[in-house]
């Protein structure tokens, strides 16, 4: 009996990981739309209807390119980074409370922070491992970047662990029944998404990316497969981070249509920052990280922490 379940779980994994790949490919489509629309001029528009069958092109081409690397690159290194990072965003998914048989288990939060944590380290050997000074360079400002917002992370993310009293993402839907937490405390919900943005280094944080001074950061060296790796790895991350804002914040109710919809919206509001926003300098990044969202995220904490103190002397 146990041997047939762990083969439906594998089963259930892998099916998980197919849909969310899809669903990068098709958010890779939506992207490139809605920035087509916002500069008043067409997105992919030839390749099956209205541009349907342009990621799967874009796959195929990026993956069938030959594979170049720097001579005096630390090869093994060079090549596993991008796998290692699109492996630990594929397996952060195994952490949402699926009404599935899937993995069920009550330390989701925990596992979410620890995947997120080890993501850094993708980054940084990509940058170092290709030998060369400008992704060096990215890697280091990337790093430095995403551990500055990591912080006030796990700092919102331990509010909320307060307020439910349990690392499990399943108890969100339940105690979002009759009031979203997106009204409870919305100044948090807005760090929370800023610090998403960082996080997945989108615009108006992409300063891993600054073509102009940095020609392209930590990636630069990598062609074909490689950079289609790390280019899957970011957009499964959106896609992650867009469930998780919406199982915190906007209800969370896995089973619902509704759910899905918002998490769409989530993720074409990431989208839409972009076309929107120029990108911020980079001391006023780490200002923004340490001097605003770092105390904000502090205050929080200790309110929740004391109202749970409260409520529970209140109860005794």
């Amino acid at each position: 009996m146990f041997f047939k379940d762990l083969i439906l779980s594998l089963i259930s994994s892998l099916l998980l990981i197919i849909f969310v790949l899809v669903g990068v490919a098709f958010l890779t489509l939506l992207e490139r739309k809605v920035l087509g629309y916002i500069q008043i001029r067409k997105g992919p528009n030839k390749l099956g209807v209205m541009g349907l069958l342009q990621p799967f092109s874009d796959a195929v081409k990026l993956f069938t390119k030959e594979q170049t690397y720097p001579i005096l690159s630390n090869y093994m290194m060079y090549y596993f980074s991008p796998v290692f990072s699109l492996f630990m965003s594929l397996i952060i998914w195994m952490c949402m409370p699926y009404m599935m048989k899937m993995y069920s288990f009550n330390l989701g939060l925990l596992f979410f922070l620890c995947c997120t944590s080890l993501g850094v380290y993708t980054i940084m050997i990509a940058g170092w491992s290709s030998n060369s000074n400008y992704a060096l360079l990215g890697g280091l400002r990337s790093v430095a970047q995403t551990i500055s917002y990591e912080v006030s992370l796990s700092l919102i993310l331990i509010s909320f662990i307060f307020l439910i009293l349990s690392f499990n993402i399943n108890l969100f839907s339940i105690y979002q029944k009759n009031l979203w937490f997106m009204f409870v405390c919305f100044p948090l919900m807005l760090c929370w998404f800023a610090s998403s943005l960082a996080e997945t280094n989108r615009t108006p944080f992409d300063f891993a990316e600054g073509e102009s001074e940095l020609v392209s950061g930590f990636n630069v060296e990598y062609s074909s497969g490689g950079f289609a790796l790390i280019f899957l790895a970011e957009y499964s991350s959106i896609l992650f981070m867009s469930m998780l804002f919406s199982m915190m914040f906007l209800g969370g109710n896995l089973l619902s249509m509704l759910f899905y919809l918002k998490l769409g919206f989530i993720a074409f509001t990431f989208i839409w920052l972009r076309g929107s926003l120029p990108r911020f300098r980079y001391d006023k990044l780490m200002y923004l990280a340490w001097k605003s969202y770092l105390p904000v995220s502090l205050h929080f904490l200790s309110f929740f922490l004391c109202l749970k103190l409260v409520l529970m002397v209140l109860i005794i």
